[in-house]
């Protein structure tokens, strides 16, 4: 008897990966970029971020108390919501608003639908276009150095040259965590070492956006306009910390691709015809919306099972 099988139910493969270490690991990608908003916007940057997270977290704390639900801060989820939408704040904001920010996406766009993993959009993205929305003006206004000034892709819209040495290492105006390429990428590369994130989703994104980019801005095939629309803005930051969220793109092979590429032509439509020099976080919370259309025509059929005449 002693040698007879086991049998569990359900499920039957087992890992040692958890919520809590992928939310770790994404704060620790992301520290390379934060580090280096501090370091170039200064202490207000810094203000921004310790009161953003912490907004977030006692935001989660109070709701579940108060509607009795178990409480889930020890998860890291609202760290990362906190973290994200703080560094995609202007240096010199007033700190009230990214708090409100920070409320509005812990209980608006995480907790009531159903906290962590019932969302259908990036919290932090949507908090970061409602604040968009209702305070344009202090969440399009960048500094450096003291000195208000457009930011290289407005710069870049309006005819003007930029410097894109300087886009890559981040000495440019711009958000707290958008602005060091450099930073990003270090981060990005310990996330797809760490596997928290597959390359699938940023590849498509970065190289549809490229290809729609040649296509259809008006310079041909200009190398240095397309690194400058590489490197300005959020689309690094964006394709790699912000479009991989777990709960709000596809989980099939397919539909990552698919997702990227929607994502690419988008921001390129975006940037290149609309009225804003930039277009990241709208183009990832519309495609965050048709995530199950995407994933139920990307399902792969059933092993075992017939698939559908055409």
């Amino acid at each position: 008897m002693s040698r007879l099988l086991n049998v569990s139910s359900s499920p039957h493969v087992r890992d040692t990966v958890t919520t809590k270490s992928i939310m770790y690991d994404v704060l620790i990608a992301m520290l390379p970029a934060a580090a280096f908003g501090v370091y170039q916007f200064g202490f207000h940057a810094l203000l921004i971020l310790i009161e953003t997270m912490a907004v977030c977290v006692i935001s989660e704390y109070v709701f579940e108390k108060a509607l009795g639900r178990p409480v889930t801060i020890a998860d890291g989820s609202a760290l990362v919501t906190g973290m994200i939408l703080a560094l995609n704040m202007p240096p010199d904001i007033p700190v009230w608003m990214p708090a409100l920010g920070g409320v509005f996406a812990i209980i608006i766009v995480k907790q009531l639908y159903g906290g962590l993993g019932q969302n259908f959009m990036n919290p932090a993205l949507a908090a970061r276009c409602f604040l968009l929305i209702s305070f344009t003006g202090k969440m399009t206004t960048f500094t450096l150095d003291g000195v208000s000034g457009a930011t290289p892709l407005a710069v870049l819209k309006n005819g003007g040259s930029v410097d894109v040495a300087a886009m890559f290492l981040g000495r440019i105006p711009g958000t707290i965590g958008e602005v060091s390429v450099v930073a990003l990428l270090i981060g990005a590369v310990y996330m797809l070492v760490k596997k928290v994130i597959t390359i699938r989703i940023p590849a498509a994104y970065i190289l549809t956006f490229s290809v729609f980019v040649l296509l259809f801005g008006g310079h041909g095939f200009d190398l240095n306009y397309l690194a400058a629309h590489l490197c300005g803005g959020g689309l690094i930051f964006g394709a790699f910390f912000m479009a991989t969220d777990y709960v709000t793109s596809p989980l099939t092979p397919n539909g990552q691709i698919v997702f990227g590429v929607l994502l690419g032509c988008l921001t390129g439509l975006f940037r290149l015809f609309g009225g804003s020099a930039e277009g990241v976080s709208y183009a990832i919370i519309l495609s965050n919306i048709v995530v199950p259309l995407i994933e139920k025509v990307t399902l792969p059929t059933a092993f075992g099972k017939e698939a559908k005449k055409s």
